[in-house]
Order: structure tokens, then C-alpha cells, then sequence
């Protein structure tokens, strides 16, 4: 499966975006899916997952209550709408598919990776 994330931007701290991974194919809907972030001299990290059918999702707590995961397989795209952004979400978001069927928070059981999209939340 191919992914193609987009919706990042610049933004104010309090602000909203909302980000989408469009993914090629027709087995999305059998792909739990993932959203990663990275940012400048940091290491990948988890921020939200969904289970393939939609109904397991599980946030980091860094995200937890402002960051909303959903996916709508008959548009074979995944969203991730963020509220109340601070700083320190600043960072390249990424999604993922995994097949595996569990809810994984390690880059390491993700096997399709998007090409990433740049949040940048100012102060």
C-alpha cells in the first residue's frame, strides 16, 4: 500500500489542524494505521493509532484528549485532527500501515510509511 499524508501547516498555539493520509489499494481496510511524528534531532514518535476496523484507537499521552484519530475506509484515507497545538508539537508527521492486527506503538511493526508533513505550531 502507498501512503500520501498532507494537512500540515503553519499554525498558532491553540490552533487546529487536521491531517489526512490518503493510501492506495484495496486492502486499507484490512491495515491498522498509525500517525508518527518527528521532529528536529529527535527520534520517531508515537502519537495515534487505529485498528483497521476503527474501532480500537490509543493516543500518547502527550496527544491524549486534544488529538483525534479516525479513518474512513471507503475513502481509503486515515485522519488525525489536532486541537489546542502547542510549541512543542512542532515536528514532521508521518502515517503508517501495519498488518500485523494489534495496536502497536513501535515504528518497528509498520511496514508502508507516507512521505511525512510539516506541522510547525509558533509561539
Amino acid at each position: 500500500v502507498q501512503l500520501q499524508a498532507s494537512g500540515g501547516g503553519l499554525v498558532q498555539a491553540g490552533g487546529s489542524l487536521r491531517l489526512s493520509c490518503a493510501a492506495s489499494g484495496r486492502t486499507f481496510s484490512s491495515y491498522g494505521m498509525g500517525w508518527f511524528r518527528q521532529a528536529p534531532g529527535k527520534e520517531r514518535e508515537f502519537v495515534a493509532l487505529i485498528s483497521s476496523s476503527g474501532g480500537r484507537k490509543y493516543y500518547a499521552d502527550s496527544v491524549k484528549g486534544r488529538f483525534i484519530i479516525s479513518r474512513d475506509n471507503a475513502k481509503n484515507t486515515v485522519y488525525l485532527q489536532m486541537n489546542s497545538l502547542k510549541p512543542e508539537d512542532t515536528a514532521v508527521y508521518f502515517c503508517a500501515a501495519e498488518s500485523y492486527g494489534g495496536s502497536y506503538t513501535s515504528t518497528m511493526f509498520y511496514d508502508y510509511w507516507g512521505q511525512g508533513t510539516q506541522v510547525t505550531v509558533s509561539s
